[in-house]
């Protein structure tokens, strides 16, 4: 057991989308997952196309129901999450049972999703509510983004540096 989880833990690490699979996650094309985890029932979690989470935990099962165990010991309330194609979320969400998250969506840091979010939009909060449009995120994004994707570490450190060095100036 012991050699289980610590090959486990290793598995999630160098192939995280394999691991996630191994567990009978459905994962689509092209996702990315970084210290992601899944509760006992990952089998009934559908990531999309193009997904991409960081410490992104999704739970499919009602830990609550702890407090009625002893008058009900047999009692479980589990739920599916899915999630569409093209989503991101940011570090640190939580997904609970019963969600469904549409395509082209951004959840931000730290959301807890209890309610299914809408395709086209960008969600945040705890709970997670509709913020603000896709369109929205993207005409904000375009106005202050910068182009340096594509750029060596060394180019970007010299651009973010000329742009914000005097910011950083730690002589002070």
């Amino acid at each position: 057991m012991v050699f289980q989880r610590f090959f486990g833990a290793i598995r999630r690490e160098i192939d995280p989308i394999g691991h996630a699979r191994s567990l009978g996650v459905t994962v689509g094309e092209g996702c990315r997952l970084i210290r992601v985890t899944f509760s006992r029932e990952p089998y009934l979690v559908k990531l999309g196309n193009h997904v991409s989470a960081t410490r992104t935990h999704f739970e499919t099962h009602d830990g609550g129901v702890w407090v009625l165990r002893e008058q009900f010991p047999d009692i479980d309330i589990v739920r599916p999450i899915e999630v569409g194609n093209n989503v991101y979320f940011g570090h640190g969400c939580v997904v609970l049972p019963g969600v469904r998250i549409g395509d082209n969506v951004v959840i931000g840091a730290g959301a807890v999703v209890a309610r299914d979010i809408p395709d086209n939009c960008v969600s945040g909060g705890v709970p997670a509510k509709v913020i603000k449009s896709l369109d929205a995120y993207a005409e904000k994004v375009l106005r202050s983004g910068e182009s340096t994707k594509r750029m060596t570490l060394k180019d970007k450190r010299d651009f973010y540096m000329k742009k914000y060095g005097s910011q950083l100036d730690r002589s002070s």
